[in-house]
Formats: structure tokens, C-alpha cells, sequence
């Protein structure tokens, strides 16, 4: 049987015959450049809350919040998503050394940005980094496009390309039953691998050094070694909801980074 070999977001490499070793891993986002788009005075003014997610706001039943600019992400990184994008997910990390974040879907309409929904999730266990490597237990700050998913269970709807494999998937699970659920779906973090290949591809085009293997997937409750993991509710959501044709990518870091 042809075996395969893969770098998990947790900073070890694992074939089939479950054999796990140290490995290291680089940095592939990308520069993605575009531009904010232009205000909408027909939108709904919103204001921030204490807490959550920036642009939470109590709204009039049966309308959408809506905004000229996904808030509380600066212009150093919001020009970095690409002006074809229509739909974006903010990963507002709540502190540069927390593992604790909010995980926001926006999406676009006309010239204003919608804010669809949200979830409580985590991120690596150390926090935020804008230099990340393999095991340094942060996730990295940046722009991110989202193309590809998986996971042990069968494709729930997703318009991105889904890989279903349960041996490949289960062979990346940490052996604890808090995580047995971890890669029921998942959606790969386009830094520093290949797009339209499988979640577990080992390719790092720029090396190991620099981390990867960093996915969307199921929270365990606690901070990751890199991925950011949100409730399964919001996974299908994702899956089903994010459209390859609207561009889709991931805005990521903690709010002191993103506002920048």
C-alpha cells in the first residue's frame, strides 16, 4: 500500500503507519494586494460594543449590518485583500500571547460589506506572530486565500473542492478523545502550500522552516499549534457558504496586528 506523509498544524509529520517525527515548515501566502472599497451611504452606521466582534451591533429585525470597510482591520492588511474578494473571514484574535478568538463572516454586497455571522473560536496557543515557524505554538498574522477542504467525514455541501479521507485525517489526530473530532472538516490556510491539492499535501513550497499545515477546522475547547479551530456549526457553514467564485480568503491575527 502506498503510504504518504504529512505536516500537521500541531508541528509533527505523520505517515500512515502513524509514526510521527519533528519536521519544519515555510511561509507561501503570498502578497495580496487590493484595495478598500468605496463607502455605500445607503448602509447601516455601526457603531462597536464592548467585547466580540468589532461591528457587533443590535440591529433592526430582518436587516442586514452592513459596512463600506470589514471594521477593525487597518489599511495595512485590508490592502492586502484582493479587490476581487467578496467574501472574507476575520479571525480577531482577542491578544498578541492569547489563544482565545472571535471568527467573523463577511461578505459583500454591492459596495458594502455584510456581517453575516459569528462564533467563538481559538487560535495557536501562544498567540499571534508575524513571523511564524514550525512549533513556535503561534498562528501567523496575515492575508490568507481559502481553496481547498476535507476531512474525515463526507463533503456537507462545500463549494470548495472537499477531500474525503478518513485514514489520512484520522492518522493526524493527537491521541486524546478531546480531539477525536478535530479534523471532522476542514478548510486549509493557503500559507505556505500548494493550492488545489488535499489539506494534507506535505508540499511547502518555501520550505519547512517556516510552519504549515495551518487549517480552519473543529474547536477542542483550548488553543491549537497554529490553526484556528471555530464549533462545527460554523465549519458547515463555512464549507457551504464560502464560493471559489467570490474569492474568498482569511483575514487573521489578534486586534492590536489587524488594526495596524
Amino acid at each position: 500500500m502506498r503510504s504518504f506523509s504529512v505536516a500537521l498544524s500541531c508541528g509533527r509529520r505523520v505517515g500512515r503507519s502513524g509514526v510521527g517525527r519533528v519536521t519544519s515548515a515555510a511561509l507561501a501566502c503570498g502578497v495580496l494586494w487590493g484595495a478598500a472599497t468605496g463607502c455605500d451611504h445607503g448602509a447601516e452606521v455601526v457603531r462597536r460594543v464592548p467585547g466580540g466582534a468589532p461591528g457587533a451591533v443590535t440591529a433592526s429585525p430582518g436587516r442586514p449590518v452592513v459596512e463600506a470597510h470589514v471594521p477593525g482591520v487597518g489599511e495595512r492588511w485590508w490592502g492586502r485583500v484582493p479587490a476581487s474578494s467578496e467574501q472574507v473571514v476575520v479571525v480577531y484574535g482577542e491578544g498578541r500571547d492569547s489563544a482565545e478568538s472571535v471568527v467573523v463572516l463577511y461578505q459583500k454586497r454591492g459596495s458594502a460589506w455584510e456581517r453575516t455571522t459569528s462564533w467563538p473560536g481559538h487560535n495557536g496557543r501562544l498567540g499571534w506572530t508575524t513571523d511564524h515557524h514550525m512549533n513556535d505554538e503561534r498562528s501567523p498574522v496575515g492575508v490568507f486565500t481559502l481553496t481547498d477542504a476535507g476531512g474525515s467525514l463526507k463533503d456537507p455541501g462545500s463549494r470548495l473542492r472537499y477531500w474525503q479521507d478518513d485514514n489520512a485525517f484520522a492518522s493526524m489526530q493527537i491521541p486524546e478523545e478531546a480531539h477525536d473530532h478535530d479534523f471532522d472538516y476542514v478548510i486549509a490556510i493557503d500559507y505556505n502550500r500548494a493550492k488545489g491539492v488535499a489539506p494534507f499535501d506535505w508540499s511547502r513550497p518555501d520550505g519547512e522552516e517556516r510552519g504549515g499545515g495551518i487549517w480552519l477546522h473543529l474547536d477542542h475547547g483550548d488553543g491549537t499549534s497554529a490553526c484556528v479551530t471555530l464549533p462545527e456549526s460554523g465549519m458547515k457553514t463555512l464549507l457551504r457558504v464560502l464560493d471559489p467564485a467570490q474569492r474568498p480568503v482569511v483575514v487573521m491575527g489578534d486586534r492590536e496586528h489587524l488594526q495596524s
